[in-house]
Parts: C-alpha cells; structure tokens; sequence
C-alpha cells in the first residue's frame, strides 16, 4: 500500500478538539491528534485516562465533540461502518471474536467486498469460486502476524494472546489506512510481544499508519515513532519515545517516578 508522505502530505489521520462526556463528566476532553501516512504513534496513560474512549470515539462507537478527519476527509458525524470504508480500522480489549469460525474465516468476514453472506454461501457450497485475490490477501496478512499455520484452527481453540492477534489481522483484513489497536500485546509473553512489535513495524514501514495503546511500555516506546500521554483525558505531553521517557509530568503521571531536586527518581 503506497502512500504519500512528508511535511506537506494530507495526514492519514488528524482528530482536533476531541471531547466526550458521560452523565455531566468528561472523559476525554479536547484531544487532539495527528497521525502521518506510515507513521505509527503510541498512546499511553494510567488506568482511566481516556484512551479506549478517544479510539472509541475515533471510530464511531460513542458521540463526541470535535472532527475526525482521515486522509483528509472528514468523517466526524459518520457512524462506525462508514468511518470503516473511510479507512479507519481498531481491535478491542476484549477479543469480540466469532468463537465458532476458523482464524482465516474472520478474515474473510472482514475482506472488502466480503462478508458474512459470502461466508455463509461458502459453508453451504465450500466448492464455489472464492473471489479473485482475496485468498492471497488474507493469506499474506496471516503471514505477517506469524498466524499462517493456524488460519484453519477455531478461535476459542487458541490461547488468549493468539486471539488477539487475530482480531488485529480482522482489522487489517479490511485494508485500513490506518489501524487502531487498543491493547494488542495484552496477554502476550515477553517474547511475543516483542515479535509483535517487530511485525507491526514492518507494516507501518510499508506505508501503513497505525495507533498503539498498550500498557507495556517497553513496547511501545520501542516502535513508535511518537508518543501522546494522556492523562484524566487530556493531552499531557507528546513527542519522541526518548522526550516522552525524560518527560517529569509523564514521570509523575504514568511512569512511577518522582521529582527530586529537579530529576527523576525511581
């Protein structure tokens, strides 16, 4: 997937003055957020900062103020099936997952131009023509994600860390320009998680823009190009993972350091 970046090129995703409000108290409140064609950006925060709320409302799924722009069109009163064709795509804390289909048949669910008729169709008539090049992409996504020998295994037969990279090979199955990926590495091994963060590079040195919550800060500071902390769901710092880390209002908020005579202290 090519894109075009730079200084000058239309963001893959630009949210400005993001707000949301449950029952008279705010739980994000002005975020604003700007994401560049291949870039993968970190957002981080403790417990309850607002960030599954700034991907849900992102993605559509709760009312919110403010735009939401991806590659330049503006999808802020969008509901979340069109935000999808716009080109934005997330995973979940939770797995949400089919728990009677196979890994490979939740990507064909999620493929452009497919869907659960097709798969239904296939079930009844497994000899039917698949449809012309879904078979290599969704192959090639489950190669990426080191889920090619598992791609005719059921779901709930996987272990929890497994599952949940399936539901972000379904997120990449719609070809999104940009991914948002709420928690992926939970569940995963050191090991794993690394591996994870290796494959997630890859797809986002190939053009692809991608959004990363994940507690393991290891992780993310590892492979973001930029880190945004959030913090009672307000912004509280943004920059490079190495700014980010020497940042005293992140220490004290996040990190689980303490300012002593103008430094950290862990």
């Amino acid at each position: 997937m090519e894109r075009t970046t730079g200084p000058t090129a239309t963001p893959a995703l630009e949210v400005r003055g993001l707000g949301v409000t449950y029952g008279g108290i705010s739980a994000v409140s002005d975020v604003s957020l700007r994401v560049a064609p291949g870039e993968l950006v970190g957002l981080i925060g403790p417990n309850g900062a607002g960030k599954t709320t700034t991907i849900d409302a992102i993605t559509g799924f709760v009312p919110h103020r403010g735009t939401v722009q991806v590659l330049g069109a503006d999808v802020s009163s969008a509901p979340p099936h069109r935000r999808v064709r716009a080109g934005l795509a997330r995973t979940w804390q939770a797995v949400e997952l089919f728990e009677d289909l196979t890994v490979a048949e939740h990507l064909r669910v999620a493929s452009p131009g497919s869907g659960v008729r097709d798969l239904l169709a296939d079930l009844v008539r497994p000899g039917r023509a698949s449809r012309p090049g879904s078979g290599d992409h969704d192959a090639a996504i489950l190669e990426r994600l080191g889920l090619a020998e598992l791609a005719d295994t059921v779901v709930t037969d996987l272990p929890h860390g497994t599952q949940k990279l399936v539901g972000v090979a379904r997120a990449l199955a719609t070809d999104p320009a940009v991914l948002l990926l709420d928690e992926p590495a939970a569940g995963l091994d050191v090991d794993e998680s690394r591996a994870f963060g290796g494959r997630l590079r890859a797809l986002v040195d190939d053009g692809r823009s991608a959004v990363l919550v994940d507690h393991d800060v290891e992780l993310v500071m590892a492979t973001c190009d930029r880190v945004v902390v959030l913090d009672f769901g307000a912004v509280i710092a943004e920059g490079t993972p190495s700014g980010i880390q020497s940042d005293l209002r992140v220490q004290e908020a996040y990190l689980g350091t303490a300012v002593d005579d103008g430094g950290a202290v862990g």
